[in-house]
């Protein structure tokens, strides 16, 4: 955790609003990003998004600092939030990745191709076991490096570069496998 990051975790348990709302600023979006593609609609996302921030501010005083930064305990909890949310759905909904395609350049043909192929993507994203797919959206959806996905998933290293091996390797297998239907 860098110095910054302490401080501001600080003064956010000391109740200072500037601090909440520095990291609401900081964190929100890749929070969204993330529950956004695990629950496939923009308003649920938006809901558990605020909730995870509502969880921030009521247990902030409970964050103690192992090794994770404070991100990692977000994704933790929004992480929670989404497994409840699919509870009382009961089911769950597909991973929504075709937000929009590449500029107005490419082709009717090309760009009907990558919706095809993003489709594909998103139903076998869906067959992933929750880690393989955790991991999957931390590193390519996220862009975040093998370390700190170890650290939001609460893995070594190691671990997380088996489990990101076997989830692309399950991911090629689904993928083949609907070619081939």
């Amino acid at each position: 955790m860098s110095d910054d990051e302490a401080k501001l975790i600080q003064q956010a348990k000391r109740g200072d609003p500037a601090a909440f709302a520095e990291i609401y600023e900081r964190c929100q979006p890749a929070i969204y990003r993330y529950v956004f593609y695990q629950v496939g609609d923009a308003t649920t996302a938006e809901d558990l998004t605020s909730e995870v921030f509502v969880r921030l501010v009521e247990k902030i005083d409970r964050f103690t600092y192992r090794g994770r930064p404070l991100l990692a305990w977000l994704y933790t909890i929004a992480r929670n939030l989404v497994t409840d949310h699919r509870r009382r759905a009961n089911k769950s909904q597909p991973l929504p990745m075709d937000k929009q395609l590449a500029a107005d350049v490419v082709d009717v043909e090309e760009r009907l191709q990558d919706r095809l192929t993003q489709r594909r993507l998103i139903v076998a994203i869906t067959h992933l076991t929750e880690d393989q797919r955790q991991v999957i959206l931390l590193r390519f959806v996220e862009g975040l490096d093998n370390a700190t996905t170890a650290a939001i998933l609460n893995k070594s290293a190691n671990a997380t570069k088996a489990l990101q091996h076997r989830a692309l390797a399950s991911l090629r297998r689904i993928m083949e496998q609907d070619e081939q239907i």
